[in-house]
């Protein structure tokens, strides 16, 4: 197996595999069906993988916390296998902020930010890296986002992490003021990007907008199309990451 350096990861190619992590079996299934082989499940120590050719598929749960967890399972697994995963892909379906992100667009992050990791203070939120902690944002590699974002003809831009999903215009708009670059929100790509950072792993994040940020209006909610969308989006992203893989 070779190694080679990419934008400061270790990268190995051409046997390197793809660790994708939703949220729900539902969009788990979503990408699945963007592959010609059916998915063989995988039971490990705290995960059920779903894999497929070079793509080991993971329903690992709602929010950050859990999606973090899982996701660092699988990692770990991995890597005491001795085949460590060569690039992680937070994705599922979001919430989009209009007008940019319409419903069902893809959004591909350029930054996944956690947008409520801080504190509350009398002069406005605070992001814990103000108050001298951590870190809110990770930086999927430049070149991937950009090759992602030609194939896909998708949107590149922040796709923010929430544990508290919007739910009204007054808060849609103070996330846009304080994250002017926001497409979407979701609830587990920082989890996600944590613990593939953990490991020293590239990681990207990729949405289909299923909704509108705001006012929570189940009548406006388009599930279906954007299941749709993530399928046919990872049937046009998988040969650019495998390609990215093992340039």
């Amino acid at each position: 197996m070779v190694l080679q350096a990419r934008e400061g990861f270790l990268i190995t190619s051409p046997q390197a595999r793809v660790l994708v992590a939703t949220a729900v079996p539902v969009e788990r299934d979503a990408v699945a069906r963007a592959f010609a082989s059916p998915a063989a499940e995988v039971r490990l120590p705290g995960v059920i993988l779903h894999r497929t050719g070079a793509y080991d598929l993971l329903a690992a749960g709602v929010g950050p916390a859990l999606a973090a967890a899982s996701t660092a399972a699988a990692l770990t697994a991995a890597a005491l296998d001795g085949t460590p995963y060569g690039l992680v892909v937070s994705a599922g379906i979001a919430g989009g902020f209009a007008p940019d992100a319409p419903v069902g667009s893809l959004v591909v992050a350029d930054d996944i930010v956690a947008a409520d990791l801080g504190a509350e203070t009398a002069d406005g939120f605070l992001p814990v890296t103000e108050l001298g902690f951590g870190t809110v944002s990770h930086r999927p590699p430049e070149s991937l986002v950009r090759d992602l974002v030609a194939a896909t003809g998708a949107r590149a831009g922040t796709v923010l992490t929430v544990s508290t999903v919007t739910g009204s215009v007054v808060r849609s708009a103070e996330l846009r003021a304080r994250h002017p670059r926001a497409l979407a929100e979701a609830m587990e790509g920082f989890g996600v990007a944590e613990a593939a950072a953990a490991h020293g792993t590239p990681v990207v994040e990729v949405r289909a907008v299923s909704n509108p940020v705001g006012p929570r209006d189940r009548a406006a909610w388009r599930i279906g199309d954007a299941l749709t969308a993530l399928t046919e989006g990872f049937g046009k992203l998988a040969p650019v990451l495998e390609s990215w893989e093992s340039a």
